[in-house]
């Protein structure tokens, strides 16, 4: 494929790109702005990409799969966890729009600095990558949506604590993606999505 738009017209094809908002964001965010130097020619292959540092700028299939799963809503509040190139926050920041937010959080500092860069080409004012803390996630806030994409070896309960009531985190564990609804209480209902392969995540 040789442009934003043939990997998105094959993405639809294929069934994993449905909504018109997230179709959008796709189409208005050029995965070539987000990869490493020597990924430039193979931007809109259907596969992981290294960023260096034992990262990936993931699968356009997996990351369509994802954000359909998340199902981000205008002015939703987002977290996105292993922001990384900065890809997936800035779908994110077109998705939910100018009176959304879309937080991005990295441990890798080179990757903070590569992932804000990327994001500063298209001038959103509603999405920014910080570097992550001791814990997971932002302790002290609440958020609508929540993407991980690295996967985890279990459930880290303090993200459903960081997450609104009726609101939703998308996350690998193990090799499965889980699409997690919260209810009252800390309470939830998971669904389960087998075969997968993330960098594991490490905080």
């Amino acid at each position: 494929m040789y442009s934003n738009n043939e990997m998105v017209d094959y993405l639809i094809d294929i069934g994993v790109l449905r909504s018109s908002r997230i179709i959008e964001a796709f189409r208005s965010v050029d995965r070539a702005d987000f990869v490493a130097d020597g990924g430039v020619f193979n931007a809109y292959e259907d596969y992981p990409l290294d960023i260096g540092y034992g990262q990936t700028i993931s699968q356009p299939r997996t990351v369509a799969m994802m954000l359909e799963m998340l199902s981000p809503m205008q002015g939703d509040k987002v977290l996105d966890i292993g922001s990384g190139s900065g890809w997936t926050s800035a779908l994110l920041a077109s998705i939910v729009g100018a009176n959304g937010s879309v937080t991005g959080v990295e441990r890798v500092s080179e990757l903070v600095r590569f992932g804000s860069a990327n994001l500063k080409k298209y001038k959103f004012k509603n999405a920014k990558i910080v570097q992550s803390a001791d814990k997971l996630g932002i302790e002290e806030e609440k958020f609508d949506r929540i993407l991980v994409s690295a996967a985890a070896n279990e459930l880290p309960y303090e993200l459903i604590k960081q997450l609104k009531v009726g609101g939703k985190i998308v996350i690998p564990i193990q090799s499965s993606l889980f699409e997690i609804v919260k209810k009252e209480n800390e309470e939830f209902d998971a669904n389960e999505y087998y075969g997968f392969i993330f960098v594991p995540l490490i905080y």
